[in-house]
Protein backbone atom coordinates (compact mmCIF):
# COMPACT_ATOMS: atom_id res chain seq x y z
CA UNK A 1 0.00 0.00 0.00
CA UNK A 2 3.08 2.28 -0.10
CA UNK A 3 2.04 3.86 -3.42
CA UNK A 4 -1.48 4.59 -2.15
CA UNK A 5 -2.82 7.61 -0.29
CA UNK A 6 -5.76 7.83 2.09
CA UNK A 7 -8.33 9.99 0.32
CA UNK A 8 -11.53 11.38 1.77
CA UNK A 9 -14.47 11.78 -0.57
CA UNK A 10 -17.20 14.23 0.31
CA UNK A 11 -20.32 13.30 -1.62
CA UNK A 12 -23.55 15.30 -1.49
CA UNK A 13 -26.80 13.78 -2.66
CA UNK A 14 -30.51 14.12 -2.38
CA UNK A 15 -31.97 12.00 0.40
CA UNK A 16 -33.12 9.13 -1.82
CA UNK A 17 -33.38 5.47 -0.82
CA UNK A 18 -30.77 3.32 -2.56
CA UNK A 19 -28.21 6.03 -3.31
CA UNK A 20 -25.78 4.67 -0.69
CA UNK A 21 -25.79 1.32 -2.48
CA UNK A 22 -25.11 3.04 -5.81
CA UNK A 23 -22.18 4.99 -4.35
CA UNK A 24 -20.56 2.00 -2.65
CA UNK A 25 -21.02 -0.09 -5.80
CA UNK A 26 -18.63 2.25 -7.63
CA UNK A 27 -15.90 1.33 -5.14
CA UNK A 28 -16.73 -2.38 -5.41
CA UNK A 29 -16.52 -2.37 -9.22
CA UNK A 30 -13.07 -0.75 -9.03
CA UNK A 31 -12.02 -3.14 -6.24
CA UNK A 32 -11.25 -0.30 -3.81
CA UNK A 33 -12.05 -1.01 -0.18
CA UNK A 34 -13.89 1.66 1.82
CA UNK A 35 -12.04 2.31 5.08
CA UNK A 36 -14.77 4.37 6.73
CA UNK A 37 -18.16 5.74 5.82
CA UNK A 38 -20.29 8.32 7.57
CA UNK A 39 -23.64 9.60 6.31
CA UNK A 40 -25.56 12.51 7.78
CA UNK A 41 -27.74 15.43 6.76
CA UNK A 42 -25.66 18.34 5.46
CA UNK A 43 -26.10 22.02 6.23
CA UNK A 44 -28.33 22.24 3.13
CA UNK A 45 -31.93 21.10 3.59
CA UNK A 46 -32.73 17.90 1.70
CA UNK A 47 -29.07 17.16 0.93
CA UNK A 48 -27.11 14.40 2.69
CA UNK A 49 -23.33 14.31 3.07
CA UNK A 50 -21.32 11.10 2.71
CA UNK A 51 -17.79 11.14 4.12
CA UNK A 52 -15.94 8.18 2.65
CA UNK A 53 -12.29 7.25 3.14
CA UNK A 54 -10.36 4.86 0.93
CA UNK A 55 -6.74 4.03 0.13
CA UNK A 56 -6.09 4.62 -3.54
CA UNK A 57 -3.91 6.37 -6.07
CA UNK A 58 -5.00 9.70 -7.50
CA UNK A 59 -5.88 8.33 -10.94
CA UNK A 60 -8.21 5.70 -9.46
CA UNK A 61 -9.84 8.09 -6.95
CA UNK A 62 -10.43 10.64 -9.72
CA UNK A 63 -12.26 8.00 -11.78
CA UNK A 64 -14.31 6.89 -8.77
CA UNK A 65 -15.28 10.49 -7.98
CA UNK A 66 -16.35 11.14 -11.59
CA UNK A 67 -18.43 7.94 -11.67
CA UNK A 68 -20.15 8.85 -8.41
CA UNK A 69 -20.88 12.35 -9.66
CA UNK A 70 -22.65 10.87 -12.72
CA UNK A 71 -25.32 9.31 -10.47
CA UNK A 72 -28.55 11.19 -11.03
CA UNK A 73 -29.25 11.90 -7.34
CA UNK A 74 -25.69 12.98 -6.53
CA UNK A 75 -25.36 16.75 -6.34
CA UNK A 76 -21.55 16.99 -6.02
CA UNK A 77 -18.56 14.77 -5.23
CA UNK A 78 -14.97 15.76 -4.47
CA UNK A 79 -11.93 14.02 -3.08
CA UNK A 80 -9.39 15.44 -0.67
CA UNK A 81 -6.17 14.59 1.12
CA UNK A 82 -5.95 15.00 4.90
CA UNK A 83 -4.16 18.36 4.73
CA UNK A 84 -7.16 19.86 2.87
CA UNK A 85 -9.68 18.96 5.57
CA UNK A 86 -10.46 19.40 9.24
CA UNK A 87 -11.00 15.80 10.41
CA UNK A 88 -12.26 14.15 13.57
CA UNK A 89 -13.42 10.75 14.79
CA UNK A 90 -14.93 9.57 18.05
CA UNK A 91 -13.89 6.46 19.96
CA UNK A 92 -15.37 4.58 22.89
CA UNK A 93 -13.24 2.38 25.10
CA UNK A 94 -15.01 0.07 27.57
CA UNK A 95 -12.50 -0.67 30.33
CA UNK A 96 -12.52 -2.90 33.39
CA UNK A 97 -13.51 -0.75 36.40
CA UNK A 98 -11.39 -2.87 38.73
CA UNK A 99 -8.29 -2.42 36.57
CA UNK A 100 -8.81 1.30 35.94
CA UNK A 101 -9.19 2.20 39.59
CA UNK A 102 -6.64 -0.39 40.68
CA UNK A 103 -3.90 1.18 38.57
CA UNK A 104 -3.52 5.00 38.80
CA UNK A 105 -1.35 4.98 35.65
CA UNK A 106 -4.42 4.12 33.55
CA UNK A 107 -6.30 7.22 34.78
CA UNK A 108 -3.20 9.31 34.03
CA UNK A 109 -3.06 7.94 30.50
CA UNK A 110 -6.73 8.83 30.01
CA UNK A 111 -6.21 12.40 31.28
CA UNK A 112 -3.00 12.96 29.27
CA UNK A 113 -4.75 11.86 26.08
CA UNK A 114 -7.58 14.40 26.53
CA UNK A 115 -10.12 11.60 26.77
CA UNK A 116 -13.02 11.72 29.20
CA UNK A 117 -14.69 9.17 31.41
CA UNK A 118 -18.39 9.29 30.55
CA UNK A 119 -19.76 6.42 32.65
CA UNK A 120 -18.61 4.41 35.62
CA UNK A 121 -20.30 1.37 37.08
CA UNK A 122 -19.05 -1.61 39.12
CA UNK A 123 -18.17 -3.62 35.97
CA UNK A 124 -16.88 -1.16 33.42
CA UNK A 125 -15.78 2.40 32.72
CA UNK A 126 -16.63 4.09 29.41
CA UNK A 127 -13.96 6.43 28.08
CA UNK A 128 -14.66 8.67 25.10
CA UNK A 129 -12.09 10.40 22.92
CA UNK A 130 -12.46 12.82 20.02
CA UNK A 131 -9.53 13.26 17.69
CA UNK A 132 -7.61 12.09 14.70
CA UNK A 133 -7.20 8.41 13.91
CA UNK A 134 -3.58 8.24 15.05
CA UNK A 135 -4.35 9.65 18.52
CA UNK A 136 -7.36 7.38 18.94
CA UNK A 137 -5.34 4.30 17.98
CA UNK A 138 -2.43 5.36 20.20
CA UNK A 139 -4.74 5.51 23.23
CA UNK A 140 -6.25 2.14 22.31
CA UNK A 141 -2.83 0.47 22.10
CA UNK A 142 -1.69 2.04 25.36
CA UNK A 143 -4.83 0.94 27.21
CA UNK A 144 -4.68 -2.49 25.59
CA UNK A 145 -1.10 -2.89 26.87
CA UNK A 146 -2.52 -2.54 30.40
CA UNK A 147 -4.96 -5.36 29.58
CA UNK A 148 -8.00 -3.35 30.69
CA UNK A 149 -9.88 -2.99 27.38
CA UNK A 150 -13.15 -4.94 27.31
CA UNK A 151 -14.49 -3.36 24.08
CA UNK A 152 -13.38 -0.70 21.65
CA UNK A 153 -15.02 1.04 18.72
CA UNK A 154 -14.48 4.18 16.71
CA UNK A 155 -16.70 6.14 14.39
CA UNK A 156 -16.20 6.86 10.75
CA UNK A 157 -14.47 10.07 9.90
CA UNK A 158 -16.30 13.36 9.83
CA UNK A 159 -14.73 16.16 7.85
CA UNK A 160 -15.20 19.68 6.61
CA UNK A 161 -13.07 21.47 4.07
CA UNK A 162 -10.72 24.19 5.22
CA UNK A 163 -12.44 26.66 2.86
CA UNK A 164 -15.05 29.04 4.28
CA UNK A 165 -17.94 27.50 2.33
CA UNK A 166 -18.75 23.94 1.37
CA UNK A 167 -18.04 23.35 -2.32
CA UNK A 168 -21.53 21.99 -2.78
CA UNK A 169 -22.88 25.41 -1.73
CA UNK A 170 -20.84 27.09 -4.46
CA UNK A 171 -22.03 24.47 -6.96
CA UNK A 172 -25.70 24.94 -6.01
CA UNK A 173 -25.34 28.75 -6.22
CA UNK A 174 -23.82 28.46 -9.70
CA UNK A 175 -26.53 26.05 -10.82
CA UNK A 176 -29.29 28.32 -9.49
CA UNK A 177 -27.77 31.40 -11.17
CA UNK A 178 -27.49 29.58 -14.51
CA UNK A 179 -31.25 28.86 -14.43
CA UNK A 180 -32.20 32.50 -13.81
Amino acid sequence: MNDKTLYTLLVYSENIAGILNQITAVFTRRQVNIESLNVSPSSIEGVHKYTITAWSDEDQITKITKQIEKKIDVVKANYFTDDQLFIRETAFYKLSTEMVFGNPEICQVIRRSDASITEVNPTYVIVMKFGITEDILKLYHTLNDYGCVLQYTRSGRIAVTRSTQEQVSEFLDERENSHV
